[in-house]
């Protein structure tokens, strides 16, 4: 058993944290590709359709899980892996506290919506998912209608509220780590380099609320198309001298052509201090010359190893990185529906200020529908990388 339950203080839940998955955390969960949606790096031997039967759990307590099962007519690698990570879960719990009801929403806003109407026809008192932004908004409305609250997987904020929780890792939360831990150390003018997307809007929204919060100033912001980013770091270079600080929230398929476009213009990262997102705690990104020295925020990598490792030996493939985003809110699930009795999921159980430890490390959903995560900032050294701010075991108020 990986649960456990530790007294903190708080008054919520009798200050009780639950404990999932053995008080781990992980690495990278998928960001924003540019429809603003989850962008998981696919690791290889990926089981490529659900295993096992279409529900699982024998418990009282019914759970909807609503999933890309398929995508373009044939099966989907995320949405199989998401389920996956969920039954194992509720294994691990020992199966006796959910039913979970698995439903396909074939990667559609109209999928979705059927899912969840099915789900509530069929008794769930807590939905789970979808991934996609449209199908979370879809299914919200369905659960409103019925007074049942879902915890999603979309990183796109504005999915959140009216009793949707997103359980993604928000860029906004990157962002708020990272330009905090920047202004600890001193950073106090920056320049942003930011592609043209969906993601760089998000992140370069997030940074200059943030940058204000820290008093940081935002000296210039270059954005730049697919293929553009030389002319974009041509701008950046000619502020040597007068930033101490670069943020660049670019995916990690990109930063090849970034940090080429950093070199060529003389950007040094040793007198700008470089700091991105998650999203760059990819091997692609750690081992380029220009990225050493570089700070970004993601959660700690041993949580999503040893997860990785019980996923890997019970369906003998690697799970994709977002997996533990089903593994964790459905053991979130039937942790509550073993504990809290009628009150289960009840807003103020929820939104427990204590929060949960699960996979990939402490995390809270708070009232708005957006959550706090415990990130730690990270630098890269060497090809891999370390913590040098890492991330807290616990909160410390609302």
């Amino acid at each position: 058993m990986h649960f456990t339950k530790r007294a903190v203080g708080f008054a919520s839940l009798a200050g009780l944290v639950l404990s999932l998955a053995g008080c781990g955390s992980g690495g990278l969960m998928g960001g924003l590709g540019q429809s603003g949606e989850p962008s998981p790096a696919a690791p290889v031997e990926q089981s490529a359709a659900p295993t096992g039967g279409p529900n699982f759990g024998t418990g009282p307590v019914k759970i909807g899980l609503i999933l890309p099962l398929t995508q373009n007519s044939g099966p989907s690698v995320v949405g199989a892996s998401l389920r996956n990570a969920a039954e194992l879960a509720v294994t691990e719990m020992g199966g006796a506290d959910v039913t979970v009801l698995v439903k396909d929403d074939r990667s559609s806003a109209d999928g979705a919506r059927a899912a969840a109407e099915a789900a509530v026809a069929e008794g769930a008192e807590l939905i789970i998912g979808p991934l996609f932004a449209q199908g979370v908004r879809e299914t919200g409305r369905v659960a409103r209608a019925a007074n049942k609250p879902v915890i999603a997987f979309s990183t796109d904020a504005s999915a959140a509220g009216g009793g949707v929780y997103l359980l993604s890792f928000l860029v906004e939360s990157y962002v708020d780590r990272i330009v905090d831990y920047a202004a600890s150390k001193g950073k106090k003018s920056a320049a942003v380099l930011a592609p043209q997307n969906d993601y760089g809007n998000v992140a370069l929204a997030a940074f200059q609320t943030a940058a204000a919060r820290r008093d940081i100033r935002v000296m210039t912001i270059e954005r730049y198309a697919a293929g553009g980013a030389a002319a974009a770091a041509q701008k950046i270079a000619g502020l040597a001298g007068q930033i101490d600080l670069l943020f660049i929230p670019e995916q990690a398929d990109a930063m090849p052509a970034v940090a080429q476009a950093l070199t060529a213009n003389g950007v040094d990262g040793r007198k700008a201090q470089l700091i991105g997102t998650g999203l760059w705690n990819d091997p692609r990104v750690l081992k380029l010359p220009a990225l050493q020295g570089a700070w970004f925020a993601a959660p700690e990598n041993g949580g999503f190893n040893a997860f990785a490792g019980r996923y890997r030996a019970k369906y003998g493939s690697d799970p994709t990185r977002i997996a533990t985003l089903g593994y964790d809110a459905v053991s979130l699930a039937a942790a509550l529906a073993r504990s809290q009795g009628t009150q289960r999921y009840a807003p103020n159980v929820l939104t427990n200020a204590s929060g949960f430890n699960g996979a990939d490390g402490v995390f809270r959903l708070r009232a708005d529908g957006l959550n706090d995560r415990g990130l730690a900032v990270l630098q890269i050294s060497n090809g891999s990388a370390s913590p040098v701010s890492p991330a807290p075991r616990s909160f410390t108020g609302r």
